[in-house]
């Protein structure tokens, strides 16, 4: 009989580990979709995010064009001069281009040596400090494993070594996952 408890323990517990991460996946799609579905208040289901995305694209068309850019440009340069909504304009704004824009930040995975026999990855942020006259230190920013923030730290050159046979994606998914994603090779 204790047999036959095992065996559905064993059977239960293998269920979990495929129900639950693709029943968490589903809802938390679900619940985003709704989220944004429901900032433009229509009834029709799913025209809310068609209308926001044709909206974000429209402006991105705008703010590409000759003629419109300098007024987006000025817009900007007026929310500069606005106290405190400059701060998390131009922080919201940096974290945004540093996954989608030009200037991609979390492009270049690093191993940090902390001390003897102890390590740490993560990601080059900026590798010029002239400004804070640090010229032998470089930005890493190390994101916390299972959430989504992280540390900056400012360390010396010679402690970090840039990882070149693997892509940043899958560095960044390791990390998350509290190192057990795998890695794979980068050819």
């Amino acid at each position: 009989m204790a047999f036959t408890y095992k065996r559905v323990i064993t059977f239960f517990l293998r269920g979990l580990l495929f129900v639950v991460p693709i029943g968490l996946t589903i809802y938390l799609i679900i619940l985003t979709l709704n989220f944004l579905d429901g900032i433009i208040p229509i009834p029709v289901p799913g025209l809310g995010i068609v209308i926001m995305l044709t909206f974000i694209t429209f402006v991105g068309y705008l703010a590409s064009l000759f003629i419109t850019k300098p007024l987006f440009e000025m817009c900007e340069r007026w929310i500069f001069k606005i106290p405190l909504v400059n701060i998390v304009y131009t922080s919201i704004k940096d974290l945004m281009s540093a996954f989608v824009g030009d200037k991609k930040k979390f492009n270049t995975p690093v191993v940090v040596k902390l001390s003897e026999g102890m390590s740490r990855m993560g990601f080059i942020t900026q590798d010029d400090l002239s400004v804070l006259e640090e010229d032998e230190l470089v930005a890493i920013y190390f994101p916390h494993s299972y959430n989504f923030s992280g540390n900056l730290y400012l360390v010396p050159r010679q402690n970090v070594r840039i990882l070149q046979n693997v892509s940043s994606s899958d560095i960044m998914k390791f990390i998350v996952s509290g190192g057990v994603s795998n890695l794979n090779k980068t050819l």
